[in-house]
């Protein structure tokens, strides 16, 4: 993976509890990796859902290896958050392909 194609900034993040002052948990996201990345593919894919037709925003990431993350997880790129869809390993631990969805777009 040549360092020149990774030319976008990307951040992962991870549902985690926080506990405030008085003791209450609370779900918040929270950054977990900052990566350079390679865009490959953008598309908007139109599917037939049980509420009609909708469209699907997609992108596919290509970046180095970075151990655990999970479909759990979500990526901020370019003030848009996107859901974690489908991970893929490149080679031995060389990189990771990392396939989202625009949150709110499905």
């Amino acid at each position: 993976m040549k360092a020149g194609q990774l030319d976008r900034v990307i951040e992962i993040q991870r549902m985690t509890t926080v506990v405030d002052d008085y003791g209450t948990p609370s779900q918040q996201w929270a950054k977990l990796v900052t990566l350079r990345a390679q865009k490959v593919q953008s598309s908007t894919d139109e599917y037939i859902r049980g509420a009609g037709a909708t469209d699907v925003t997609v992108i596919v990431f290509r970046t180095r290896y970075v151990g655990g993350i999970t479909t759990a997880d979500r990526v901020l790129y370019d003030g848009q958050f996107h859901n974690v869809k489908e991970l893929k390993e490149i080679g031995r631990r060389q990189g990771l392909e990392l396939r989202t969805e625009l949150l709110g777009s499905s």
